[in-house]
């Protein structure tokens, strides 16, 4: 641990032998939401927050308060320099106690107020090496700025565990993601991964080739939409992550939908000189939601062909 790295315990860490631990990576962003809701829930767990980098003091005040006021034992980690994604969860599962690991984004929310209770029947009964719980927007903000995302999340990532369990491996996201302890100690998240976008991907089809992946319905509501034009930023911050999944595992990735709309993107004559036109589409405010994220789906395949 950096020097200038910092440990924050509230009064119920010291002694508890939680049966889960509940990890909450966040960077900039303020958890206290989160962690509230899921502290109501009394469950034998604990949590786990850390501070990717933030160098934010008000931040820092905030958690530090709210953790400090949980009954649900909860340790708070502050970094004094951002890790990135991958790193960052890799150091959540270092500080946990539990058996199981939950990680949630700090931009989610639970949908069920037995929320908690429902993993820890799953992680007992079933035992799963890797589950997913999925996510949906039933408590997000609605309104025209975040039409696009919506309409690309609805698509794309809300899914059933029934839809999921057709690919697995693919839908395998860090905002809701139970994982035994022994898996995660033979399979980290890989550091190699910087920037936004496709490191819990990226684990999923490499943790697969060795054990099950289960799915189920079990959904926490992804708060943090976003603009399409934020939307578009990310995807062009994820081109070189995707390229890394690309080449450790193109076996698996060449059956997905995004890969082969990249694939025949390639063959497109003068794909750089549109592809501006794919985003202007995308961005365009009078445009109708549905048809602006099917020009930023497309956007991303463009901005993906580079790779593959």
């Amino acid at each position: 641990m950096d020097q200038a790295d910092c440990t924050l315990d509230n009064a119920g860490w010291a002694g508890a032998a939680p049966r889960l631990s509940v990890l909450i990576p966040f960077h900039r962003h303020d958890p206290s939401a989160l962690i509230g809701r899921l502290d109501a829930a009394m469950a034998p767990v604990e949590i786990v927050a850390l501070d990717d980098g933030s160098d934010d003091p008000a931040l820092a005040a905030a958690t530090s308060a709210a953790v400090g006021e949980l009954a649900t034992p909860a340790r708070l980690v502050r970094l004094a320099r951002n890790r990135g994604r991958a790193a960052g969860r890799n150091r959540l599962a270092a500080e946990a106690r539990g058996r199981w690991l939950l990680f949630l984004d700090a931009d989610m929310l639970p949908d069920a107020p037995d929320f908690l209770w429902r993993w820890l029947e799953v992680a007992e009964r079933q035992s799963p090496a890797v589950a997913f719980g999925g996510f949906s927007l039933a408590q997000a903000p609605r309104g025209r700025a975040y039409a696009v995302h919506r309409a690309l999340a609805l698509k794309s990532d809300c899914l059933s565990a029934q839809a999921r369990r057709r690919t697995p491996e693919k839908y395998v996201f860090s905002s809701n993601l139970l994982i035994r302890r022994d898996v995660f100690e033979a399979e980290p998240f890989d550091p190699a991964f910087v920037g936004w976008g496709w490191e819990d991907v990226e684990w999923g089809i490499r943790v697969s080739r060795r054990w099950p992946i289960e799915h189920v319905d079990n959904p926490a509501t992804h708060l943090g939409l976003g603009s399409a034009a934020e939307v578009a930023a990310k995807f062009e911050q994820s081109g070189a992550n995707f390229a890394r999944v690309v080449a450790a595992h193109r076996d698996v990735v060449r059956a997905w939908p995004s890969y082969r709309a990249a694939r025949a993107i390639t063959r497109a004559p003068l794909r750089r000189l549109w592809r501006p036109l794919l985003k202007g589409a995308a961005l365009a405010p009078a445009a109708p939601a549905q048809l602006r994220a099917f020009a930023l789906r497309l956007y991303r395949a463009a901005l993906y062909a580079e790779y593959v």
